[in-house]
């Protein structure tokens, strides 16, 4: 699903999950997040994508065959997972987790709100959230 980007947020939200993750570093898509202190349930997922390239010095730590294979399924605490997302109020949203540890105290990462695209979703093309 392609939308046209109506504007960059860039903000960390809460997200609640109505059953916890198994895996705290791959958690999935929510079920709701909260954005300046607004509820928002997700109705469907559209789209999710990784990025779990290295960057910086942490790019060059790594044999080739190794750094290989921890692009394609991620490695701890590197990367992004990215959620195109559709709520209940008909808002369209990208929102991501930062898996990278804040520091020793916040080692599970954290959510953030990328940004709203233009709300153009045709239900029948779109699986439920529960389908991906």
């Amino acid at each position: 699903m392609e939308g046209r980007p109506l504007h960059f947020i860039g903000e960390k939200i809460q997200v609640t999950f109505e059953i916890e993750p198994r895996l705290e570093k791959k958690p999935g898509a929510p079920n709701a997040f909260t954005w300046r202190e607004s509820e928002y349930r997700i109705t469907r997922v559209l789209a999710e994508w990784h990025d779990y390239r290295r960057h910086g010095r942490m790019a060059r730590n790594m044999q080739a065959a190794h750094a290989a294979a921890a692009t394609r399924r991620g490695s701890w605490g590197v990367g992004l997972d990215f959620y195109r997302v559709a709520t209940d109020r008909g808002r369209v949203f990208d929102l991501y987790f930062d898996r990278a540890p804040k520091d020793a105290d916040q080692r599970k990462g954290a959510w953030f709100l990328y940004q709203e695209l233009e709300a153009d979703i045709n239900d029948s093309d779109i699986p439920a959230q529960g389908g991906l």
